[in-house]
This record gives structure tokens, C-alpha cells and sequence, in this order.
């Protein structure tokens, strides 16, 4: 290829512009994702790394991208989006361009949110290729490969040199690294040549403005998908380099991921294009029909009246069944305005599955301040995971836990797992930890958290 690609736009549902771009013609469809730090549909093609995973995708089948919203050559002024948001936009932009079983590719942060759709939505996803992946960015007691709080110190002190050329040379520093196939501490000090650090920086400007760049680094170190990569049940190919010092991790990875398989390649993972091309081609070979699906990712909400049998009796039968009838109406226009599906009521319970945990936290949340004009109050709780399709209803031991954990929500009160919030970082939520609890048959304890308020 000689020229940047046409870029197109569709309008999302809420009135967002997505930048997109369709490049070559083949038997399996590509959709790649790039990192928060250099994307742009335009640019990326002059990247001299980046180029050559775009032409050589393209040369056997058909390659999509895309810009996230809020970066790049798509609508600038929009909040960045969490995890649920870009899997939104990316099945818009799936749908706009016809595409219906695509493999997933994408580095380290991009690739969580990969996940995230392949576990949502099975049957648009034929495989993923996801190069150096982690399902979270910060260390934890019990995610040993995160890095430490000192490093996103660091890099939110780098982010008052964004789209600098003082900025970019940690960039020009870590890819000499790759290519060398050693890690950035080894490497000797270079000097870069000025026009390809000039290339960097505006690639790193015409990305984010330093304002957006610093939210989409705070989202990325809040973020956490351990939670949903056993839903993840495409055939996924996590590839790493033997110099990357992520082998270890990648394991982890694959043994939670029920049709995963870990790839190391000589050097660096970041430029073995060839290999990489190799893995993508044979992975292609799978591509098969929607499968028949039996389990799916959603988030359940639960909720119920509190002291439901008190208002009745004080009230009587018949002003009962108005008050029921009133917020039954009121719950089910809630779950219409944010999406969710009705899957049981019961007296005065509902039960319902969201395929976004942020809009589910939202309905929870409209539904109690529904029924405050009722004068009745409600509890409702919330857990995301795979769920068995029974019947083309969600069951399970995920439906269990949202059940448990609307039990032991108080009068008001909307309870989340730690599941849920992991997923939900940069939504704009304030949550209160309600520390550990046991849950009525369920193994182990469960960390619940109440949302505080709603944000943005």
C-alpha cells in the first residue's frame, strides 16, 4: 500500500462519531485494536511498527479498525469510554461493516477489552490473538505480574509531557528494545533520529489531548478482567516473546481461559510480525459457524421491596396490588430506558440480565429512586459472570450469587461484587467497601461493595 486508507464514520446510538476504516479483501475478517497511546486510523499507517502488522493482515483477509471514542479521528468530546462502551462501539462498528465472526487482535490493554466481547458476545468472535496480554495493569497481592504504584506514579508524571518529544522518546527507547530483543533496562542509551521521534509525537497528539490521555491511563490501572476470562471460550491465541518476560503470566492466562494457548516467539512479541501473521492465518483456519450457545457473560440484577410483608399487611390486599402493579410498571421502564431483560418476577421481585454491568448499576440505581415517589424502598444486588442458557433464560451459579448478594443488600442499597466493579472503572461510580461476606451456599467469600453515587 502506497496511501492511507478511506476513513468512514458511523453514528453511534448515543450520538457519537466513530472514525473506522475497512483495508483488503480475504476469507476471514481482521478487527485490530490499537493501545491508548498511539491510535489513530489516519497515522497509524506511517508508524514504521505499526505498518507492517496493518498491510500484512490485510494481504490475506480483511482488516478492520477502528478509533475509540474520545481519541483519534473519532468524536473528541465524549468521556473516555470504560470497558462495556468499547465493546459496544466495536460490535456497531462490526455491524456497519457487515462483519459477523471477525478475530480479535490487539496488544496488552486492548486486548482486555477483547475479552470482555468475546465473553459477551460468542457468536460475533472466530478467535483472538492477544500479544502480550494481562487481564490487569497493577499489582495485587494475587496478580504477582502487575506492576507497582511507583510506575503509574511515573507515568502520570511523564503525561505533563504528552505529545512531546521528551515524552516520546520512552516510546523510541522501548521499541529500540524490541528490536534489539532485549528488555528497555538492558538497553544501551541511542540517540533516536528527530524525524521519527517527530512522527511519534504528532501520532501521540493527533491520539488524545494530555487531559484525555491521563483519564485513559487512570482507567487502565483500575481495570481488571480476571473475573470474566473463564466466559472468554473463543479460540485464543496469547502470544509472547521469549524475551518479554511474560510467559509466566501468559500461562496464567491460558489456564483460565477454557480454549486458550500460549505462543512464544523468538525476541520480542511487539515486532515478530512474521509469526504473528502465522499464528493469525492458522487461527483464520478455525473460523467456523456461530456455535450453539450454551453459556454467555452477562451481569444479573436482583432486586425486591423491603419489608414487603409489613406494607401489605398494614396496607390490605387490594391497595397492595395497586402498589405492586405501580412499581412493577415503573421497574419495567427501567430496564427498557438501560437495556436490560426481564427473566423472572416473583410478588415483588424482579430478576434481570444487563450484557453491560454499567448500565445495570444505572438501573438499579433509577429503579430505587422510582419507587421513592411510591414510598416504598427497595434493595437490589448485582454479580457479572457466565451464566447456562436454560430455555433462552440465563441460569447458574452466577444467577445464584446476584441473588445472594440482593439478600444482603439493606433498604436502598444497590451491592455490586467485586467482579462488577472491577469491570465498571472509569463509569464514574463512587463505591463503599462492605468487606467480605459469606454467601447462603456459595463457596468462599465474596467482597461486596455499595454503590455511593452514580457519577458522570
Amino acid at each position: 500500500m502506497t496511501s492511507t486508507p478511506d476513513t468512514h464514520y458511523l453514528k453511534t446510538s448515543d450520538g457519537v462519531y466513530i472514525a473506522y476504516q475497512v483495508v483488503g479483501e480475504g476469507p476471514v475478517d481482521v478487527a485490530m485494536a490499537f493501545s491508548s497511546q498511539e491510535a489513530n486510523v489516519d497515522l497509524m499507517w506511517e508508524d514504521p511498527e505499526w505498518r507492517p502488522f496493518l498491510t500484512g493482515t490485510a494481504e490475506f483477509g480483511r482488516l478492520i479498525l477502528h478509533d475509540r471514542r474520545g481519541t483519534g479521528v473519532s468524536s473528541r468530546n465524549v468521556p473516555v469510554p470504560n470497558l462495556e462502551t468499547r465493546v459496544a462501539d466495536l460490535l456497531a462498528v462490526l455491524d456497519e461493516v457487515g462483519s459477523n465472526q471477525p478475530i480479535l487482535m490487539a496488544p496488552t490493554e486492548p486486548g482486555a477489552m477483547h475479552a470482555l466481547f468475546a465473553a459477551t458476545h460468542p457468536d460475533r468472535v472466530s478467535g483472538m490473538v492477544w500479544v502480550n496480554p494481562s487481564a490487569r495493569m497493577a499489582w495485587a497481592p494475587d496478580y504477582e505480574w502487575g506492576l507497582g504504584p511507583d510506575v503509574y506514579k511515573e507515568s502520570v508524571r511523564q503525561s505533563q509531557y504528552w505529545g512531546t518529544v521528551e515524552f516520546v522518546r520512552t516510546i523510541a527507547d522501548w521499541r529500540a528494545a524490541e528490536r534489539a530483543g532485549i528488555q528497555p533496562g538492558a538497553m544501551t542509551p541511542v540517540e533516536h533520529d528527530r524525524e521519527l521521534l517527530n512522527l511519534y509525537a504528532r501520532i501521540n497528539r493527533n491520539t488524545a489531548t494530555p487531559d484525555v490521555a491521563l483519564a485513559l491511563n487512570k482507567l487502565v490501572w483500575e481495570t481488571d478482567v480476571r473475573g470474566i476470562l473463564p466466559a472468554a471460550r473463543t479460540p485464543t491465541a496469547l502470544v509472547v516473546g521469549s524475551a518479554d518476560e511474560m510467559d509466566e503470566e501468559a500461562q496464567f492466562l491460558a489456564s483460565v481461559m477454557p480454549n486458550a494457548t500460549v505462543h512464544v516467539v523468538p525476541g520480542r512479541a511487539g515486532v515478530a510480525v512474521k509469526q504473528i501473521m502465522a499464528i493469525t492465518r492458522e487461527l483464520a483456519g478455525i473460523h467456523r459457524s456461530a456455535p450453539m450457545l450454551d453459556t454467555v457473560l452477562a451481569t444479573v440484577l436482583f432486586t425486591d421491596i423491603v419489608d414487603s410483608s409489613a406494607r401489605q399487611a398494614a396496607l390490605g390486599d387490594r391497595a397492595w396490588k395497586a402498589l405492586v402493579l405501580a412499581h412493577h410498571e415503573r421497574v419495567r421502564r427501567a430496564l427498557d430506558r438501560w437495556r436490560g431483560v426481564e427473566n423472572d418476577t416473583a410478588g415483588d421481585g424482579f430478576y434481570a440480565t444487563f450484557d453491560g454491568p454499567a448500565r445495570a448499576i444505572r438501573c438499579a440505581l433509577d429503579i430505587a429512586e422510582q419507587m421513592e415517589d411510591l414510598g416504598i424502598q427497595i434493595r437490589a444486588g448485582l454479580h457479572t459472570g457466565e451464566c447456562e442458557l436454560i430455555d433462552g433464560k440465563h441460569g447458574g451459579l452466577t444467577v445464584s450469587i446476584g441473588a445472594r448478594v440482593a439478600s444482603t443488600a439493606g433498604s436502598s442499597e444497590v451491592l455490586i461484587s467485586q467482579t462488577v466493579k472491577d469491570l465498571v472503572a472509569g463509569s464514574g461510580f463512587l463505591f463503599e467497601d462492605r468487606g467480605e461476606h459469606t454467601l447462603k451456599g456459595i463457596p468462599e467469600n465474596w467482597r461486596l461493595y455499595r454503590v455511593a453515587e452514580a457519577g458522570g
